[in-house]
């Protein structure tokens, strides 16, 4: 059936457009414009001073028609969560200072590093004030100690963070482990102080460890220090105890007296560490763990020349602490740990940078003005800030995210720093309302202007000259006649005089309308078409899903076939089990070549296709090839037919999403391939119940069928000389190395570019990239989206490195080794992910920071979160599965991540956890996030746990009694239901504060979150305990400290 969507409305450009809030739009439709003379672009083999602070005349955007993102779900079956997909820019980004900024401590990227002489650190090309103070993360591994330098001079403005937030510490390390779960990424609004006026330096409190020690295991001793890479088989990541009761209440945050000792876990406690501040530190931008200075004997205050984590100043303390040889101390590892250890020493985990620290500071820096693109190479705010984006000649980091905004001009440099340089693009990005879709330009029969030789579509970087009748191109350099129909005199800058008027010369994202030339065959396409195909068999009609199916589709389409009706009646009776799978998309296919249309298949399928047909498949299940070197069949198809079929599919235009029902293994591996390469989703409900798993099922199934999707699409990447594109990551298909074919792409669709050198780049002309998207809009119209930006490049490594986006960073890498798996042991992946991000580290430790003891880990403030961030992806079940996950949820989760945008990512492998019982009843806003580690949950508190994909509901057997029934209804803890997954409607203050977050964090995800209700000390609260990032996990998987002590010993190593 056809289902014609009219395209939303888009105001033509001629016409006066909206206008942002307190800023006048100029001339676009020959509006009048703003008094002030605009600045112009400048030359584009030139610096671009044309890139204005303040909003040039005419950019400003319209509000888009379309309203907030359905909510989506995730669940999981048989009493197990399972996997969906993220929302997408959901959560969006807080605006930025028209200054430019520096990205907020904790992003990093990954590479391998051959070490370099020490390069010094001056600013280039950006208007940066003195870097923000650093962190100093002294990770001695047996006796951590922190110490931060203090600058003389002040921050910049917008840019101060503060000490992280102190809490005591309950207990140590916890299994995660459980039901299906995976591991998340944080996106939470961290806890604890609030950052002063970056100006001024409060004192510093200082902040006393117990540091932890760790028995070496019966399997594996010490490390040699000349033994590089990835732990060895036979170590297990030390850390405290596992044997300590579950749940050990945490008292509330709060700063800690100079000299306060943190209480640790059982065990024979140690005299406190202190550490003091020593003035006149040249400012840092990095934050580094241990002791500054040799050894020293006995336990009490720093050396001098320690300064606190926080960089403000501390009381100085008398006894300098002792310090432990890392190398003394084994290797974490990441399979065996024994069941108990000693716990000598602890290490606070406060004085480790916070992920919810990093997350808040963002926003209350970056979160109340807008981003204007205006400047190249501008990082934007964090993807966990609420901003508003102002479109002055560069592309939203809506539409395109970068690993670094600060290029290295050569390969060498590049090499050595190991940082990837990659774009985490999502072309057909859902905007909030705030802000404007693309305009689109009409340039009639002669269709957009292009270069002659590269192809390139006309953009803001494009140089007119010879009074306007040329233009030479800012990607290849080439000159260009300008057609008479588009010529226009330059101004006094060089530059156009309708330069406003035309969104293509002064926006850095636009549409065109494509020509006959630009569509198959010569020929304007037709309307695509939606197919929905229903597996009736015993399984689909005996679960109700046939039933339940057919009332929706009545419903969601406005005409309807009395056919669906008669469906669940036709096949009410069956017995068949047998089911088919590729004949069915084969059949979808052949309709929609038949009515010369490109559209999608809604496939809606129960079990494993054993039927005598093609694509028939058996069953592989085999667990016992986890951790061997077949590993790798496991995420690969079982028969090259399918991709044969997505070949076919995609030369359609016909993109295939499946919802999978599943009781029992059904190798999602093999049936995902071509939902996969034709761009489209893969939903998946295990063990589907219609009582339990309606909601989230429809509510999935309407966000699918009312996305805005582009339709037989093609995407190029072009980049300026000096780098190209040479590796794609996402759900197409490549038939050549540079063009990335969809038969389909959603809002929610990222596809991942990543760059190598071929050439010298230049710091004065930076780097350019254009992603020009063509595709067919809902309405049958042919559209070509060009989304263009510009990057600084640099010959100094400090520049690289404060310009990183962690965030971005962890989306490059766990898409790389979700990929490395289908080729690689799973062994070979993880190693080289821990290898490349200690060579990362250790280039920023020789080259990059102030020359200090072996003895401290020093992180770049960009970076500081890249440890506990690639521990998550390292933990993850793709990588390190626990005895419940089963191979296809492993498969499930490797193709969803591969689509992810870094919204998505950042918080499905470091989830948020809210407290509901710490603010007030009447505060209807988002409670701050808390770390997600054990120790931070108080068996008196209520917590929300999201991570995109999986919603839960944790109760503290001390929870009080008036809480209970305010929220359950009813009047203990004992009579709450585990496993409840719908809270009931009470009329009371709390009941809708609940209801009410819980709608807004489904309403920020692309896929509906189930709720799982988990009470303290009940069986799953295993499950729930899998999701705590910053614990160890039952599969083996390292604790945050641990991980943090691993990675510093990598570096040690490679730095001797």
């Amino acid at each position: 059936m056809n289902v014609n969507q009219s395209a939303p409305p888009v105001p033509p450009f001629g016409q006066p457009q909206p206008v942002y809030l307190g800023h006048h739009q100029s001339s676009y439709g020959g509006q009048p414009g703003p008094t002030t003379a605009p600045t112009s672009y400048g030359a584009y083999n030139g610096p671009v001073p044309g890139y204005q602070q303040t909003p040039p005349p005419g950019v400003s955007r319209a509000p888009p028609s379309s309203g907030a993102p359905p909510a989506s779900t995730a669940q999981g079956p048989c009493g197990q969560t399972a996997y969906g997909q993220f929302g997408q820019g959901d959560v969006q980004n807080g605006p930025s200072s028209t200054v430019q900024m520096q990205r907020l401590p904790g992003y990093q990227p990954f590479g391998s590093a051959i070490l370099a002489p020490v390069v010094s650190q001056p600013a280039v090309l950006q208007p940066y004030g003195p870097p923000p103070t650093s962190a100093q993360v002294m990770a001695q591994l047996a006796g951590m100690q922190i110490s931060g330098t203090v600058a003389p001079a002040s921050l910049p403005s917008g840019l101060g963070y503060g000490p992280p937030t102190s809490l005591a510490s309950a207990s140590g390390s916890f299994p995660n482990s459980g039901l299906y779960g995976s591991y998340p990424q944080g996106q939470a609004p961290p806890l604890g102080q609030a950052q002063g006026h970056p100006g001024t330096q409060p004192p510093q409190r200082s902040v006393p460890l117990q540091a932890s020690s760790f028995t070496p295991p019966a399997s594996g001793g010490p490390r040699m220090p000349s033994m590089t890479g990835p732990p060895l088989p036979g170590q297990s990541f030390g850390g405290p105890p596992v044997s300590q009761p579950n749940h050990v209440s945490s008292p509330a945050p709060q700063a800690l007296p100079p000299g306060t000792q943190m209480t640790g876990p059982p065990g024979p406690p140690l005299p406190p560490m202190h550490s003091s501040q020593q003035p006149g530190y040249q400012l840092q931008q990095n934050g580094s763990f241990g002791p500054t200075r040799g050894p020293q004997s006995n336990y009490g205050s720093p050396y001098p020349g320690a300064a606190t984590f926080g960089s403000q100043p501390g009381p100085p303390q008398p006894l300098p602490p002792k310090r432990l040889d890392p190398d003394a101390i084994p290797s974490p590892q990441l399979n065996e740990l024994p069941p108990q250890q000693k716990t000598r020493h602890r290490i606070d985990p406060d004085a480790i940078p916070s992920p919810i620290q990093v997350i808040e500071d963002d926003r209350n820096n970056r979160g109340s003005e807008p981003f204007v693109t205006g400047v190249r190479g501008q990082v934007p705010p964090l993807v966990t800030t609420n901003f508003l984006v102002k479109d002055q000649g560069n592309a939203s980091p809506r539409y395109i995210r970068c690993t670094s905004y600060n290029i290295p001009c050569t390969s060498d440099m590049a090499k050595q720093a190991q940082v990837p340089l990659a774009a985490v693009i999502k072309p057909l990005a859902r905007l909030p309302p705030e802000e404007a879709s693309p305009y689109v330009v009409d340039h009639g029969e002669s269709g957009p202007l292009r270069c002659n030789r590269c192809k390139a579509y006309m953009c803001p970087f494009m140089q007119f000259v010879e009074g306007g009748r040329r233009f030479q191109c800012c990607f290849c350099s080439c000159i260009n006649d300008v057609p008479p129909q588009y010529f226009q005199h330059l101004d006094h800058t060089g530059k156009r005089v309708d330069a406003y008027d035309r969104p293509e010369l002064s926006l850095g994202s636009y549409e065109f309308l494509a020509t006959v030339d630009y569509c198959k065959n010569n020929k304007f396409p037709s309307p695509p078409a939606f197919i929905f195909m229903i597996d009736v068999s015993y399984n689909a009609i005996r679960s109700g899903l046939v039933r339940l199916l057919c009332e929706e589709l009545k419903s969601l389409l406005d005409f309807l076939p009395s056919l669906l009706d008669q469906i669940p009646e036709m096949f009410a009776d069956t017995r068949e089990t047998e089911t088919v799978f590729a004949p069915v998309i084969q059949a979808g296919m052949e309709a929609l070549k038949a009515a010369e249309c490109a559209g999608k298949l809604f496939l809606f399928h129960t079990s494993l296709p054993i039927a005598e047909a093609p694509g028939k498949l058996k069953n592989r299940d085999d667990r016992k090839l986890i951790n061997t070197d077949k590993e790798k069949t496991l995420f690969q198809p079982q028969t090259g037919a399918y991709q044969t079929l997505a070949k076919e599919c995609v030369a359609q235009g016909c993109c295939v999403d499946l919802f999978l029902f599943p009781n029992q293994y059904v190798d999602v591996a093999t049936l995902s391939v071509v939902p996969q390469l034709t761009g489209g989703s893969v939903y998946k409900y295990a063990c589907f119940q219609v009582e339990n798993d309606q909601e989230r099922f429809l509510s999935d199934l309407r966000r699918d069928v009312q996305k805005v999707v582009g339709f037989d699409a093609v995407m190029r990447v072009r980049t300026s000389t000096g780098i190209r594109a040479v590796d794609f990551f996402g759900a197409f298909y490549m038939n050549n190395t540079t063009d990335v074919e969809l038969a389909g792409l959603d809002g929610d669709k990222t596809v991942t570019v990543e760059f190598k050198h071929d050439d010298r780049l230049n710091e004065e002309n930076g780097a350019l990239l254009q992603c020009a998207l063509l595709y067919t809009s809902c309405a049958g119209q042919r559209r070509l989206r060009i989304h263009n930006l510009a990057l600084n490049c640099c010959t100094q490594l400090a520049d690289l490195y404060r310009n990183c986006e962690t965030d971005t960073l962890i989306n490059y890498m766990a898409k790389f080794a979700y990929r490395g798996v289908l080729s690689s042991p799973v062994k070979t992946v993880r190693d080289t992910l821990i290898t490349q991000c200690a060579q990362i580290l250790a280039c920023y430790r020789k080259n990059c920071a102030s020359p200090s003891s072996a003895g401290q880990l020093i992180l770049p403030e960009c970076m500081k979160l890249l440890p506990v961030y690639l521990n998550c992806v390292l933990k993850s079940d793709v990588l390190q599965p626990g005895a419940e996950v089963t191979t296809d949820d492993r498969a499930y989760v490797r193709q969803l991540v591969t689509s992810m945008d870094v919204a998505e990512t950042n918080v499905f492998f470091y989830p948020r956890l809210l407290p509901l019982t710490k603010s007030p009843i009447e505060n209807t806003t988002e409670p701050p996030a808390v770390r997600a580690s054990e120790e931070r949950l108080s068996n008196g508190d209520i917590y929300l746990l999201e991570n995109g994909l999986n919603l839960f509901l944790w109760v503290g057997a001390s929870v009080q009694q008036g809480v209970v029934q305010s929220l359950f209804g009813v009047s203990s803890f004992s009579q709450i239901t585990s496993g409840l997954s719908v809270l009931p409607v009470l009329d009371n203050l709390l009941s809708k504060k609940v209801q009410g977050l819980i709608d807004s964090l489904r309403a920020q995800r692309s896929r509906y979150m189930k709720l799982i209700v988990v009470k303290q000390e009940d069986k799953l609260e295993t499950l729930f305990k899998h999701f705590l990032v910053e614990d160890k996990s039952l599969s083996g998987g390292a604790s945050y400290v641990d991980f943090l002590c691993h990675m510093h010993k990598e570096i040690r190593q490679l730095l001797s």
